[in-house]
Formats: C-alpha cells, structure tokens, sequence
C-alpha cells in the first residue's frame, strides 16, 4: 500500500516505553517508510528511541508525557513550528496530552489529524471525560478493538463513518515456535530460576494494579498443579512500591518461593515458549490485549479475563479459555484445567490460536488498514 511520494506523517506519543502503544508507533514507522512516506515520532525518549531509527524514522525530543496545561500549551506551538518545518501533512495522535497539543497545532497549520483511541480511559469525574474526549476529535479515529469502536461511539457520540476498526497485530515470523532455538528457552528459564521441568505461569505486562497481577497471586491459594511456578514479567523501575506490596502479598501466603519477578523480557518469544500457560488477568477491560495474540502466535495455551478486547482474541475452549476477571478461584481452576489436559489438546488449542492470529491479527494486515487511513486523509 503506496503513500503519495515523501508524504510527511507525524506519530505523537507521551514516551517510547515498553507498551503496546510504543510497539504499535514503531511498527508504523516502518510501514512509512516502506510505503515512501517520511515517519517522524515527536515524544518524550525512552527505551525504544534508537528503534524508531532503525525502523527507518526520526524522532524529535519534545516533553509530550507532562500533563501540565501550560506545558502541552507550549507543546502545541512546538508542534506546529515542527509541522511547518518538516511538511508534516498528517499528525496521528495515540495518546491523550500529546493529543491536545498536536490537535491545536494540527489546527493552527491546516494539518489532518488523526487518532488512536488505546483504551477505555477512566470517565469517572466529569474533568476526566473532558480531557478523553480529544481521543475522538481525530478527523479518522482507528478504534483498536470492536469494544473500543462501540465504546467510542456511544461515549462521544461521534458517526461511525469517521471510526475505522483496525486491530492491533504481532509479527507472525517473530512470534513463531518454529523460529525459536530451545537454547534461547533454556537460558531464560535458567536466567528465571527454573527446574527443567517445573511448571510455568507466565503474566507477561505492565505493572499495574489493574493488569491483575495480585489476582494471580491469590490464586496460588486454590491451585493444584504441583510445584508451579508464576513468572511476572514487566518493567520494574519506578513501581518498586507496587512489587513489594505484591512480594508482600506472595510472603504472607506462603508462596513467596513460587513467584518470580523478572523484568523486562527481551526475549518475548522465547519466554512465552518457556510457559506452559500464559495469562492475561486483568481487573478492568483492556482496549485490546496485545499480550494474549502474542501467546497465541506461539501455540501457547492462554487464560484471559472475559471482557474488554481481549474476550475477542480468545474464542473460549478453541483457541484459549477465558475466566470471570478478578476471580482468583476461577483463575485458579482455569489453569488447572489447562495443565492437567492431556498433550494432544492443548497443542490442538494451540494451533487453532495460531491460525486465528495468522487469519485475523498481524502486523502487516495493521499496518496495511493504517496506511489506507492515512491515504484516505491525503486523497
């Protein structure tokens, strides 16, 4: 899918972390530039700055994450010097102060601009429902789930001619079984502390309460399979308070030896590889779940809360199973279940997730409805 020759497209974020929404920016980049457009990513740096590079973009330093008025005020004259400098005809908001800023730069200088509507972002004050609500002033906003496209017309009102339903994907080369070398598994379940035959739990995902990392824990309570383990993997660093309370959690119940904190995994499809079920336990709907298709990709057999995004990816009993969310105890019999079938089944789960993901959620076929967007705007 060809842009118009040096089409400029802006992508604006807070910060390029480890979450899907920086994943999801980079992936765009590369598609850009595939596709003979200019990508530029405007945030404010972060562990993944060097990949927009190499994904054949450039990025501009600019402190999109402050949530300041007065800040994202700037940062909207800032963008707009950076629109006029660089050409820029499209600006794609993914998240919701860089989207203030780049809606009035977008329209100080005539530029499109475009939305990713992420999550089901909290409407619990009526400050907070204002502040969303820039999410759907995007002249196209790419809902990434048919729960956030539902969600985003009712919550705003807005037709459904200007919601495009694109999901989110994952590279099925990389995340393929068949491409990961059992050395790579091995090293990381040394590197996890882990026996060669122990029983794995992986719930791989930022640290936070809502991605239900303690339910995990407290289901530790009500599991059976002898000497299993949960691996939690995600990004320490500043959620230190949030892991000694959960360290604290797993010590008062006695499991503390049965719960590992391991950080970031680099090596995503060899830890999925090293699980024998992954889990998506969280407490509220996620947008859409990028974890759980990743599992899939691998033939990994997956647990997922029954709502949100991720009630969409896991057809219940085919391609995974999914649990009410919140609920330790039927987390708990969940994985059982899972564990105790016998090796046939769930290598049948596993490759019916697999076609589900090749069928329905990669990255080419994301990158392929984003660029029809971005055409549309520029036609």
């Amino acid at each position: 899918m060809p842009l118009p020759p040096g089409a400029v497209i802006l992508q604006v974020l807070p910060s390029l972390g480890s979450g899907g929404v920086e994943r999801g920016t980079i992936e765009m980049v590369q598609a850009i530039a595939r596709a003979g457009g200019r990508p530029l990513v405007a945030s404010a740096g972060g562990r993944l700055e060097p990949a927009v590079a190499d994904a054949g973009g450039r990025h501009l330093m600019l402190p999109l994450s402050s949530k300041n008025p007065v800040r994202m005020w700037r940062n909207a004259a800032s963008l707009a010097r950076l629109i006029r400098r660089e050409g820029v005809q499209i600006v794609h908001a993914r998240s919701r102060a860089p989207a203030w800023s780049a809606s009035l730069a977008a329209r100080r200088t005539g530029t499109r601009f475009l939305t990713t509507y992420h999550a089901p972002y909290d409407e619990s004050t009526p400050g907070k429902r204002a502040y969303n609500a820039v999410m759907a002033r995007g002249e196209r906003v790419i809902a990434i789930s048919e729960f956030i496209a539902e969600l985003v017309h009712e919550r705003h009102r807005i037709p459904t001619s200007r919601i495009r339903l694109i999901p989110r994907g994952v590279d099925t080369a990389i995340f393929d079984p068949a491409m990961v070398d059992p050395g790579r598994v091995a090293a990381l379940r040394t590197a996890w502390h882990l026996e060669p035959h122990q029983p794995v739990v992986l719930l791989p995902g930022r640290l936070s309460r809502w991605k239900g990392q303690l339910v995990l824990i407290q289901a530790l309570r009500w599991l059976r399979t002898p000497g299993l383990v949960c691996v939690i993997a995600g990004p320490l660093r500043d959620r230190d308070q949030y892991v000694g309370q959960l360290q604290a959690r797993a010590k008062s119940l006695g499991f503390e030896d049965r719960v590992r904190f391991v950080g970031v995994c680099d090596d995503m499809p060899a830890g999925l590889a090293a699980a024998d079920v992954v889990v998506n336990a969280s407490v509220e709907p996620e947008g859409f779940g990028r974890t759980v298709i990743e599992a899939q990709a691998m033939r990994r057999p997956v647990v997922a809360s029954d709502h949100g995004g991720a009630a969409e990816t896991v057809e219940h009993g085919v391609t995974g199973w999914r649990v009410a969310p919140g609920d330790p105890v039927a987390l708990a019999a969940a994985i059982d279940r899972v564990l105790a079938l016998p090796a046939a089944e769930r290598d049948a789960v596993g490759a019916a997730a697999r076609q589900s993901v090749l069928a329905r959620y990669t990255t080419s076929a994301m990158q392929r409805a984003t660029l029809e967007v971005y055409n549309e705007l520029l036609d």
